[in-house]
Order: structure tokens, then sequence, then C-alpha cells
């Protein structure tokens, strides 16, 4: 390999780090788990030898390949580090703001299309999954890579993550179709802050289910609830005391991928981020982002 080649094949796999982390991200769930996750694939990469790596004619399939086979890991053992996680783990949500070329190249996020599948919604739906079954899903259905390629990274035929994708699949489109149109989304999100801006407890429960439940993650950090409010009553106390406890705080409405949400700023700083979910014209899902390193992307 020549040293302008060896130049050339050096940018090329250097410039897929934003596809990377843009995959790893939709895998775990967090920026730094996505980055982390990158980081070993690039470690993985500059193992092999130079021939190694000349011999390989298309390197951002191997390294989607040998990212996904790192989240697949990652994802194994995820379940046991959530188990000691300090009250409710939330994946981590991201701003909604527009990326384009003018963007800084630094930006670990700047080629994520911000769709559903950066939604807090979604991501929750794929914890919930098999690491095979989320795997599988993210690259075929976001990625559109083929299911023999995907059978190298899961270790199961092709038939078999044709399956693996399809189950995900299932679930997915279930509670898409479950949840309110963006206009109606919109409409019962600023209800809800004009009854909690408000301090009127009874119009705040008249915009959210009775079953509804509150999950705030603070990953012991910030002061959090522990465990899931359940209930409108419960929940809309809660939303009130916590606006009491933080009156410097302002709660401005905020674009996210789940649709319209809020961000809590104090001191020029967002210090949380709540994103909802709306079903049937009733707030069924609250998730409140309080945990520092999981708003970096806001700050």
């Amino acid at each position: 390999m020549t040293p302008d080649e060896r130049d050339a094949l050096q940018a090329e796999v250097l410039g897929e780090r934003r596809h990377l982390v843009s995959l790893a991200f939709r895998m775990l769930g967090t920026v730094a788990e996505a980055e982390d996750a990158v980081q070993e694939t690039y470690i993985r990469w500059y193992r092999m030898s130079e021939d190694e790596r000349g011999a390989i004619e298309v390197p951002r399939a191997w390294l989607t390949r040998a990212a996904s086979r790192v989240c697949l890991n990652v994802l194994a053992s995820a379940r046991r580090r959530h188990e000691r996680y300090v009250g409710e783990w939330l994946p981590e949500p991201v701003p909604a703001y527009a990326f384009s070329a003018a963007s800084s190249p630094t930006d670990p996020l700047e080629q994520v299309t911000l769709d559903d599948s950066v939604s807090t919604a979604l991501l929750v739906v794929l914890e919930s999954m098999t690491p095979a079954q989320r795997v599988a899903f993210v690259l075929h259905d976001v990625f559109a890579m083929p299911f023999d390629e995907i059978a190298q990274v899961v270790g199961r035929t092709p038939a078999a993550c044709r399956q693996l994708a399809t189950a995900a699949r299932r679930r997915v489109q279930q509670s898409r179709s479950q949840r309110a149109s963006r206009s109606d989304h919109d409409a019962i999100v600023r209800a809800f802050a004009a009854a909690a801006r408000g301090g009127d407890i009874a119009g705040l429960v008249s915009v959210l289910d009775p079953d509804v439940v509150l999950r705030s993650d603070g990953g012991g950090i910030i002061t959090a609830a522990r465990n899931p409010i359940l209930g409108a009553d419960k929940v809309a106390r809660f939303l009130l005391g916590v606006l009491r406890k933080n009156p410097r705080a302002a709660v401005l409405e905020q674009e996210t991928p789940d649709g319209l949400g809020f961000a809590m700023w104090d001191e020029g700083r967002i210090i949380g981020v709540v994103t909802l979910d709306v079903v049937a014209g009733v707030v069924t899902d609250v998730r409140m982002m309080m945990n520092p390193y999981k708003l970096t992307l806001w700050n």
C-alpha cells in the first residue's frame, strides 16, 4: 500500500465515525455507550495489520459489522448493569435540532436523522427486546443491511435473523399504531403545559390517562423518583411538587423526536428534559431525564 493509499484509507475509515455513532446510539440508547462502542470498533480495526486492512474492499461494511458485534456484547450485559443503576434507567433523549453540513464534525450525533428511530419512545420499546432482536431490527429496518450480513453479526442463519427482525418490527408497529398523530400529541402537551404552569391540578389530571406512568432518571446524581409514579392524581401532584421545589427553573416547550416536550432551564442550562406519549387524547407516559450525563447534547 502506497503512502497516498494509506492516507486515503485512513480518511475513509475516520469519516465513518458519525455513521457508527448513529448506529450504536440506536442499539445502546446513550451517547456515552455509543461512543465507547465506536472507540472499541476502531481499536479492532487498528489491531489488524496494514495488509489485512488493505484487503478489506468496503471499510464501511466491515466497521458496521464490527460495531454491531460490539453493541451486541454490550447489550448482553446491559440488563445486569441497569439492575445496579440507581433508580429508573431511561434511554438518553436527543435534541430535535436540524443537522446540517455546517454542523461541527465532532458532534457525535450529526448524522442521526431526526425521525422516530431516535425517539425516546422507540428506544424504550427497543429496550424490551432481546439483544439479537434489537440488533437485527436496527441493522435491517433502520440501516437496510441484508439478512445474510446480519447473520454474520448475530451468529444465526439469515432466516433466523429475518424472524428476529419481524418479531421486533411487530412490537414497534404496535407501539406506533397506538400513539397520537403529531398535531394531536402537541395539542395535548400544550394543554398539559398550561395546567402545570397554572398549578391547576384538576386540569392536569384531565389530560392524564388514569393509568399514566411517570419515570424519572436522575442516575443517583440528581434527586429523582426512584420508582415509577402511577396514576393520574399521583403523577399530577408529583409534577406540581417538582415545579414548587424548583422555583428558579423555567419550564419551556421543547421540540424532541417524540414530538413536543419540555426542557427545564436553570441559569442558562438545561437541567431536565421531559418527553411524553399521547394515546387516545391523554398522556399515558411521562419520562423525565434529570441525569446530567444524559443531557450533554442539550448543553
